[in-house]
């Protein structure tokens, strides 16, 4: 692309996932973040809504930022397929140019990113975990020019043991997935109003086009752990799947869930969907403990932006220390019955 090419790209646009017409959480977290970004280069944010029958969605995209809605709506598009979808996001990319185009890092986010990437010729960063607007190269560098108001975008790399920062200087728009439960939401606007476009750039089904035969959807009992208020978060260091007992005897207590770390789930204690992490899921409770949890950086990853952070470990050398606002060196095994004794009275002194 050419430098009058690139000025052609304006605009922060985002993919609202929908399923079975529903907007999902991922949808009003990108919508916050493209909000932040599009103040940073004085410009609007564009939702982009892929489905059939889903133009009633818009204004809800509106009531968290979007200043703009392009709507996609085709039979073809009921159901989420590659190619369709595919066809569909790259087609509004080449007539709209964003300069920014956001996407859940989601199963389907991550499906449909790197194809559209590569259909627009741009690059994409996967698995974001932070976006701001800045320059490129950070720091100056001598007989290179540093460009101004580019997406830096950062990631987790090399098994999470450090942290990379992205641009996409030369070409657009930049793309990123962006992980779910990272950014923030801005609080819905009641009433808000967004400019709604019909685009449709017609769809003929090739060999490409997958039919679906049967949709199966797993029902699951637990709960989503990205939704709770207060984690009670056990390691490798709780000992046994049974003695996890204490922490949902304690989460009971206070009224909270219990979440773990990777190396619980890796030894079948509990399921992967109770897992915190940067192989798992990222957490933002009010409250946060880490019991029998060293705190290695991929576990800190998914849960350092919680409000109060608590951590109770035997090793009073242990990573999890240094991110935590209170800490507690002993045997959870005494600490954590105790703990939930003292909730309990205090409950039973306020009743």
């Amino acid at each position: 692309m050419n430098r009058m090419a690139l000025e052609e790209y304006k605009g922060v646009y985002i993919y609202a996932q929908q399923v079975d017409n529903k907007l999902g959480n991922i949808d009003f977290e990108l919508l916050g973040k493209a909000k932040d970004l599009a103040k940073d280069l004085n410009t609007d944010v564009t939702a982009v809504l892929i489905g059939s029958g889903i133009k009633d969605l818009a204004d809800e995209l509106a009531a968290y930022g979007a200043d703009r809605v392009i709507v996609v709506d085709d039979p073809q598009l009921k159901e989420y397929r590659t190619e369709p979808y595919a066809h569909a996001l790259a087609s509004v990319i080449n007539k709209y140019k964003p300069e920014i185009m956001l996407v859940g890092a989601t199963a389907i986010g991550r499906d449909l990113g790197p194809r559209v990437s590569a259909r627009v010729a741009t690059g994409l960063t996967a698995d974001c975990t932070k976006l701001e607007i800045g320059d490129f190269p950070l720091n100056p560098v001598e007989g290179k020019e540093q460009k101004h108001n580019q997406l830096l975008m950062t990631r987790p790399a090399f098994g999470g043991n450090t942290i990379a920062t992205i641009a996409c200087p030369n070409h657009r728009p930049q793309m990123a997935t962006v992980r779910p439960g990272v950014m923030q939401a801005i609080d819905r606007i009641d009433g808000a109003k967004a400019v709604i476009e019909e685009y449709n750039p017609g769809f003929e089904p090739n060999n490409k086009y997958v039919e679906i035969v049967d949709i199966v959807k797993s029902v699951v009992d637990t709960v989503d752990i990205m939704d709770a208020k207060i984690l009670v978060s056990g390691g490798r260091g709780v000992g046994s799947p049974e003695n996890f007992k204490i922490l949902e005897d304690l989460a009971e207590a206070i009224g909270g869930e219990v979440s773990c770390s990777r190396a619980v789930v890796d030894s079948g204690w509990k399921p992967k969907d109770l897992q915190v992490g940067q192989t798992g899921k990222t957490v933002r409770p009010n409250v946060y403990f880490a019991i029998g949890i060293s705190g290695a950086i991929q576990h800190v990853a998914g849960m350092e932006e919680s409000d109060i952070i608590i951590a109770i470990n035997k090793d009073e050398t242990a990573p999890i220390f240094e991110v935590a606002d209170y800490g507690i060196v002993g045997d959870l095994n005494k600490i954590v019955p105790e703990l939930t004794k003292q909730i309990l009275a205090l409950k039973a002194a306020k009743a």
